[in-house]
């Protein structure tokens, strides 16, 4: 990857963000903006979407775990904290990879790299398949063979037309993102639906192709379900 990559970093200590400035400028390659207000970051993220977003978690005026629920799709993130309690929510979020400061340019490097590999899949991976990590495995499932995914606490299960299942660990907001928009249905809490497989549906229940023992609609999911399948 030769391109240079647009990267925000948002911190509310000064000083940190020196750092990541620093160690951008030593790595190369990658354009950094950085901002101490984190709000204000945030609106900038919105309107660039860079590749990579450094960002820390405790900060005064928002969290950054409530930031990254909020990114764009398309924007990997590392987050940067003193905290280290908040790493397996960190990655329950997708993200990349998880700083723990004070932290050295080596290891720095080493996020940066997991980012770049992240960014270049997505760039080249095949738009009708979904890829996920199943233990220490990249597994490629077709998006035709998608029979129904199921949200297990810090797992997503995906179920295949074909039989059997696979299960990786990422929460599904993160996963749905990957899936091509229309094409999937987000109908209860913790399950999402291919639209083409769905025989017959009310506000309760989805009946699908090869599942006619249904999926349960969720009742905050009802009016869009309706919405959505009736179009």
């Amino acid at each position: 990857m030769n391109r240079t990559l647009k990267c925000i970093a948002i911190d509310d200590e000064p000083m940190a963000l020196l750092v990541i400035e620093q160690f951008c400028r030593r790595k190369g390659g990658l354009e950094i903006t950085t901002f101490s207000e984190p709000y204000i970051g945030l609106e900038a993220i919105c309107q660039s979407k860079p590749d990579l977003v450094f960002l820390d978690i405790q900060m005064s005026s928002i969290s950054g775990l409530r930031i990254a629920e909020i990114l764009p799709k398309e924007c990997c993130f590392i987050f940067t904290t003193a905290y280290a309690e908040y790493a397996l929510e960190g990655f329950n979020l997708d993200a990349v990879d998880f700083l723990h400061k004070p932290f050295a340019y080596e290891r720095f490097e080493t996020a940066v790299e997991k980012a770049l590999r992240r960014i270049e899949s997505r760039r080249t991976e095949n738009p009708e398949c979904l890829v996920v990590k199943q233990e220490y495995t990249n597994v490629s499932i077709p998006l035709k063979d998608i029979l129904y995914i199921e949200a297990l606490g810090n797992y997503v299960k995906i179920v295949r037309c074909s039989g059997g299942h696979v299960l990786t660990r990422t929460n599904l907001k993160s996963l749905t993102d990957l899936l091509p928009e229309g094409a999937f249905l987000r109908i209860h809490r913790s399950y999402v639906i291919p639209r083409s497989a769905v025989i017959s549906f009310s506000r309760t229940r989805v009946i699908l192709k090869g599942y006619e023992e249904g999926i349960p609609v969720g009742a905050q999911y009802a009016g869009q379900v309706m919405e959505m399948l009736s179009q």
